[in-house]
């Protein structure tokens, strides 16, 4: 049921950021018509961001033979005179010979070592302090693995990716109230607003911060099922510009080609997963405190899907 609200634009939160990943990454090759080709390439070349090369891998990942690779998914807020924090985090590992896609979602206030920073704190404060590469750096020596990729979406342009294809389906587990906004249980229509603040509740769910990333989740795949569809690339023009102006990635035009060649099977299968933990006070800060039990747990999941 959508609310009553249905203001066309705001900003900030959450991560869509994915499913614009997928949709980039995973669009048909028949829909490449020669306008639809240059507008992706003028869009990806706007979107090109930092270099990174991972130093826990010997050999480069080769697309034509398949090899399985992660991402990072950054969704940042960052507001005027301030660099922000990543309060989304999700490491996608992407395995075209097992026909899967896994996505572990990392709890923004998950205690941890701050690689290059030299001290414990939110593993979302990373990117405050030392920007995107920092946190690749964190978040790979936390679950000691590779990562090959990043994408960072600027939450702010949000809701305009969201409306551009053309809104969401998602299937709500309980009534929720937000900010003026109701979200009955059940299969809801939303649009980038109500999108945006659907997977913003935190508070008002019991599960806190575990039932925000559950809804983050649902509204990923709801975008990537919706970005698949060659429907709707006829507003790839709104789509493209959306993505240009909010999303970063050290992706190249060409290799997003060959991943969309060579790992269509990966989207048969998409499980989602959370890093869970406890929230425990340390020196007067709340932290989600994750057992090594649980991490290494994570750890073996995420390797064995990236063949490691």
């Amino acid at each position: 049921m959508r609310s009553e609200h249905k203001k066309k634009k705001k900003k900030r939160q959450t991560f869509k950021i994915i499913g614009f990943t997928l949709l980039i990454l995973f669009i048909g090759g028949g829909a490449y018509a020669a306008s639809v080709y240059q507008s992706l390439a003028g869009a990806i070349h706007t979107m090109q961001g930092a270099a990174h090369k991972t130093d826990k891998r010997v050999d480069d990942i080769k697309f034509k033979s398949q090899d399985p690779f992660s991402l990072l998914i950054l969704g940042v807020d960052e507001r005027k005179n301030d660099k922000g924090r990543s309060d989304t985090m999700i490491v996608m590992t992407i395995n075209p010979k097992q026909e899967s896609i896994e996505l572990l979602s990392l709890p923004r206030d998950t205690r941890t070592e701050i690689i290059g920073k030299g001290t414990n704190d939110k593993m979302n404060h990373a990117y405050a302090y030392g920007g995107v590469n920092m946190s690749i750096n964190t978040v790979e020596a936390y679950l000691d693995i590779p990562i090959d990729y990043y994408v960072k979406m600027n939450m702010e342009g949000f809701q305009d990716i969201v409306n551009a294809v053309g809104g969401v389906t998602v299937d709500n587990d309980m009534d929720l109230a937000y900010k003026g906004y109701s979200f009955k249980k059940g299969t809801i229509d939303l649009d980038g607003k109500e999108a945006l603040i659907y997977s913003r509740i935190r508070k008002e769910d019991p599960r806190g911060d575990y039932g925000r990333q559950m809804r983050q989740r649902q509204v990923i795949q709801a975008v990537m099922k919706k970005g698949s569809s060659l429907s709707t690339l006829t507003n790839y023009d709104d789509i493209f510009e959306a993505l240009g102006k909010n999303v970063e990635t050290n992706l190249s035009f060409n290799e997003m080609l060959s991943i969309q060649k060579n790992y269509k099977s990966s989207l048969k299968k998409i499980e989602q997963y959370t890093l869970e933990g406890d929230n425990q006070k340390v020196d007067g800060v709340w932290y989600n405190i994750v057992s090594e039990e649980t991490k290494l747990e994570a750890q073996n999941r995420v390797k064995t899907h990236l063949g490691l």
